[in-house]
């Protein structure tokens, strides 16, 4: 018996030692395979040099897009245009709304396969980068642009599309496309076509930031902002919406990962071992950068309709930016996971200004300012829906004829 026992605790020592090899090589063919932040471990210059271009690469569109959407307010206003602002109710909208987008992403990589949705993606990209990159070359190049040495031609496009089927014989336009542009917008858009054929057939991160750039800038001009409580709203809403898609499930860092369009800022951590061919990226989604710079650029218009020859308000919450991306990289640093930057941005970037403004007594004008009065056009349509019935009842006179029959009756009666 005592011989049966030593067979049977020998089999078992060579089983368990078989399945603890077993396990070990799983556990590193597995970490093999993982996240490139399992494996690799930059040098803290190479940490830092992409930390620091991320941060620069975000603080540029706020600046530029900030002051941008104040030309833009003025030639909206000027021009009579109908300005396109966030209602409150889309503000408080806009995280269920992202929340849905995001998930159904997650799920539609999960159902279909990841290469042949980032190729769809990748044209998708391909045509709004252009046009945003033409648009932000275009509004640099009016001050740059060498007039005297190669002019700037215009040309005038006009394309119709017609046809003879009325009754009359008269041409009747389907389709109308009538263009104005100059050799000025020409060199910039095939600068832009050149920057996005780079993007479509290499996917390199020079080339990606580029038009992530160019989304945050048009963001930041053209999404505004009417009131400082619809960007309360909207920050506050997206801080939970933030925290939950990252520390309450791995979507975000999933769909952040799989979607291979510019929709973040990435620099590679290993530039200095690799050159520009380096892959082991830090990113920050383009939404850490657009969803704040539209906040700050309405603050910037509230400044501007001070009249104080000072930009109080943008300056502190500019600074309360950079303070809330300083302190996002600190603890994603220490602790080694992707951190929600909104988490740090959202406070940060409304307690100092309105502790600001509280100490300036301007908090009750920050939170009655409007970019432009909505009561406009609430009161040109009551306007016309009051006085809607008196031109109906008029004319239903005119074609009922029904005075002529109002008077016999009188008479009758």
């Amino acid at each position: 018996m005592s011989e049966a026992n030593v067979e049977v605790t020998s089999t078992l020592e060579s089983v368990l030692q078989q399945a603890a090899e077993e396990v070990g090589k799983l556990l590193e063919k597995n970490a093999t395979n993982g996240t490139d932040g399992e494996k690799f471990k930059a040098t803290p210059e190479g940490l830092f040099l992409a930390y620091f271009s991320l941060v620069i690469m975000a603080l540029l569109p706020i600046i530029i897009g900030s002051f941008k959407s104040v030309k833009h307010q003025k030639k909206q206003q000027e021009s009579g245009e109908e300005i396109e602002t966030m209602s409150t109710r889309e503000a408080l909208l806009f995280p269920v709304i992202a929340s849905c987008t995001l998930f159904g992403i997650y799920v539609i990589f999960q159902i279909f396969s990841k290469e042949h949705i980032n190729l769809l993606l990748a044209f998708y990209f391909f045509l709004l980068g252009v046009i945003a990159l033409t648009r932000m070359f275009n509004s640099f190049s009016n001050k740059l642009w060498p007039t005297s040495l190669f002019g700037n031609r215009q040309f005038d496009l006009k394309f119709s599309l017609s046809s003879s089927v009325s009754a009359d014989k008269k041409l009747d336009d389907l389709a109308v496309c009538h263009q104005k542009f100059d050799t000025e917008s020409i060199v910039c858009f095939l600068l832009a076509l050149a920057i996005g054929v780079w993007y479509f057939m290499k996917k390199h991160w020079i080339a990606n930031n580029i038009f992530g750039l160019a989304f945050a800038v048009n963001g930041i001009e053209f999404l505004q902002l009417n009131k400082v409580i619809n960007g309360c709203i909207l920050l506050g809403g997206l801080f939970f919406y933030d925290i939950f898609w990252v520390f309450g499930t791995n979507v975000m860092v999933t769909v952040a990962k799989s979607f291979e369009a510019p929709i973040k800022l990435i620099f590679p951590q290993d530039l200095i071992e690799h050159g520009l061919s380096a892959e082991k990226y830090a990113l920050l989604g383009l939404g850490d950068i657009v969803i704040p710079g539209i906040f700050i650029a309405l603050l910037l218009r509230y400044d501007k309709s001070l009249n104080r020859n000072r930009m109080t308000y943008f300056y502190s919450s500019f600074i309360a930016y950079i303070l809330a991306l300083f302190c996002t990289i600190f603890v994603m640093h220490v602790f080694k996971h992707a951190q929600p930057a909104l988490l740090y941005i959202v406070p940060l970037c409304l307690v100092v200004p309105l502790t600001v403004a509280l100490i300036q007594g301007d908090l009750k004008s920050m939170f009655t300012y409007r970019d432009h009065e909505e009561t406009k056009t609430s009161n040109t349509s009551t306007s016309s829906t009051e006085s809607t019935p008196d031109k109906t009842s008029e004319n239903y006179v005119r074609i009922g004829n029904s005075p002529k029959p109002n008077k016999k009756d009188k008479k009758k009666n």
